[in-house]
């Protein structure tokens, strides 16, 4: 495959030291340049797309204002970020962003200098900075500049609204950029949207900023006493910006905007203003998801991360198989969920900023007024769940597995504790795959079953994962977790007829003498198969889908441990306090004395890669589970 070359201006800026060498009226070269460069590359090698081309004037005008990286620019989520990873010396190796061992599709502090922050989940970036600014002022250092990018989506998280209630009374040096786009992955909901829409079509409003400019661009022909003019200005407009009943003014930020963030040299002229400005304060910046790319900015959700696409034609490619394929878990979960509420008026949906992700949107489409999409706050979705559960409602509340981590303590004492029905149905549990360490879904199992009154499970196929939603829509003694893959399940025939399970119960898969293989999930598809493996081989292993991790099927153990000397247990969850933990609890408080030996996701942080090159590394795909099998049949050999 050609190498992608840059364009001639892109192709000299091997750092923003570089970029800085260049004229003001380059810019706009530059950012066509960048903007074309992500087309190129995100269409041949995917990933991320609608976001970074919609910040692509915002990355060079920061980069260009701003002495990074000793000002420190924090950008929130990260998925906007491919500008600023080509501008900070990754030009040259971007093809590899979120290939396995390549470049992360996010920030990432040990990839680089310039990254100052970690993320990948949102509304983090005003802390994170705001912790910079108040260490730099510890450390006597007032002209380091602190910079927040953050759009309007990630501005719906809780955490941004504590960020910023600190930041107002901090008085730190504290620059918030809000990219404001009207959408996250979905479009954006809430009141906020309904208020950053009143305040940017004001016409009052736009007169003000319009005089605000216009002083500020004065006030260089003052000297030294700029500052002390600049905040006369401030005091003697403050009560006419508050009659506009400006959320962030009152919150003590002082507030800038709004302004078009497709304009580079306004952007330039507005960032280099500001940085002679002390205190915390935010820019409202009007942008595009999409900008640059006719078919990204016409369907956003779509474009934002696409997959590889012919970017002359806008066909994006799709592998085509012969045979029929299995649906994605979520897609089974959206269906489920509305055949479900055909039949019991009392269940509702709700998602925290995730329809399409989730497929949320097809309950949404099909009972509207039973769905909800309450914006990205995880924490309040769980505790809203709660709230329905009281009222005799059936609330699945859908959450992908590292999102729901920022919920843990609602779904403790909200929902555990007063052991309300709430069913909690986990995306991306295990190895999310590409989006790497932030979104691998490692935790749950653990803790999701040291919680009393919760009920633990996940499903190994298609079939499965309609008997458990079924299952728990009828459970009332508590809240029920159901945790499920991304991606592709194993039946493309599907659509059976759901059947109640028995709570705590799981099945023999297969007979066998030799050992036994216990799995939960998805991933017991792996050790049937290791299983077949090891029949050619001449060893009988027998095969158990415990379906719970909590409540144990215990009489099922029993008869494990009392068949078989030598038991491998398999999860696509943390080895530390998951599954596998769970098992030998059981084996040590009934005083059984079999090998056990667990399979799982290492403790240390699994990168990014596919799904299939992760699970190879954590040594569980099914030729691993059938080698470990053998190396445990081999030792227990060995030591008789």
């Amino acid at each position: 495959m050609d190498v992608i070359q840059p364009g001639k201006l892109l192709s000299r800026i091997d750092s923003p030291s570089d970029l800085r060498k260049l004229e003001k009226s380059q810019l706009p070269d530059l950012v066509n340049e960048l903007r074309q460069y992500i087309i190129d590359v995100v269409s041949v090698y995917g990933g991320h797309f609608g976001a970074s081309l919609g910040v692509t004037e915002m990355t060079v005008a920061l980069h260009y204002v701003f002495n990074t990286p000793d000002d420190q620019l924090v950008w929130d989520v990260g998925h906007q970020a491919y500008g600023h990873k080509i501008l900070t010396g990754r030009r040259d190796n971007f093809s590899t962003n979120r290939t396995y061992k390549g470049l992360s599709g996010f920030p990432k502090r040990s990839e680089s200098e310039y990254d100052t922050f970690g993320v990948g989940h949102s509304s983090t970036s005003i802390s994170a900075a705001l912790g910079m600014a108040a260490g730099s002022k510890i450390q006597n250092d007032d002209s380091r500049q602190h910079i927040a990018v953050i759009g309007d989506g990630a501005m719906t998280g809780g955490m941004a609204f504590e960020a910023m209630n600190n930041a107002g009374v901090s008085n730190s040096n504290l620059l918030i950029v809000l990219n404001d786009n009207c959408m996250s992955i979905d479009p954006n909901v809430g009141a906020l949207k309904e208020y950053l829409t009143d305040i940017t079509t004001s016409h009052t409003y736009n007169k003000l900023r319009d005089e605000v400019w216009k002083m500020l661009g004065k006030i260089s022909k003052f000297g030294p006493n700029a500052q002390e003019i600049a905040s006369k200005i401030e005091n003697g407009l403050k009560s006419a910006i508050l009659k506009q009943s400006n959320l962030f003014e009152s919150l003590n930020l002082r507030y800038f905007g709004p302004i078009d963030g497709h304009d580079i040299h306004h952007m330039v002229e507005v960032l280099n203003d500001l940085k002679d400005i002390p205190g915390p304060k935010i820019l409202h910046c009007l942008t595009v998801k999409g900008k640059g790319y006719a078919l990204a900015e016409k369907d956003q959700t779509r474009w934002h991360a696409p997959g590889k696409f012919d970017k002359i034609t806008g066909e994006i490619h799709k592998v085509i198989h012969d045979e029929p394929q299995a649906p994605k878990y979520q897609d089974v979960f959206g269906n489920t969920l509305v055949e479900l509420a055909d039949n019991d008026e009392k269940i509702v949906g709700i998602t925290p900023a995730m329809p399409s992700g989730s497929s949320m949107n097809i309950m949404m489409k099909a009972y509207p007024d039973r769905s909800f999409d309450v914006g990205i706050a995880e924490q309040h979705a769980v505790t809203f769940s709660a709230g329905l559960a009281t009222r005799g409602l059936t609330p699945f509340c859908n959450i992908y597995s590292s999102f729901m981590q920022r919920a843990y303590d609602q779904v403790v004492h909200d929902v555990a504790i007063q052991k309300l029905p709430v069913v909690f149905c986990l995306d991306r549990a295990g190895i999310a795959g590409a989006d790497g360490p932030t979104h691998h879904g490692a935790y749950d199992l653990p803790y999701m079953r040291c919680l009393p009154n919760m009920v633990v499970s996940a499903p190994m196929n298609e079939e499965e994962l309609r008997n458990l939603m079924f299952t728990a829509s009828e459970w009332k003694e508590g809240p029920f977790t159901i945790r499920y893959p991304r991606g592709q399940g194993v039946m493309p025939q599907w659509k059976t007829k759901m059947k109640k399970v028995e709570v705590g119960k799981g099945r023999k898969v297969r007979e066998g003498s030799d050992l036994a293989i216990l799995s939960i999930g998805h991933i017991g598809n792996h050790a049937l198969k290791a299983a077949r493996i090891l029949e050619a081989k001449d060893i009988e292993a027998a095969h158990y889908d415990m379906r719970f991790v909590k409540p144990l099927d215990e009489e099922l153990l029993h008869e494990v441990f009392r068949n078989h000397r030598l038991v491998l247990t398999v999860e696509d969850g943390t080895v530390v306090g998951g599954f596998g933990s769970a098992i030998l609890e059981f084996m040590a408080a009934n005083n059984y004395a079999s090998r056990v030996k667990l399979l799982g996701i290492p403790d240390k942080v699994v990168e990014h890669g596919t799904q299939d090159q992760l699970y190879s590394e954590c040594g569980y795909n099914a030729e691993d589970i059938a080698k470990e099998a053998q190396i445990l049949i081999r030792d227990y050999v060995k030591a008789l």
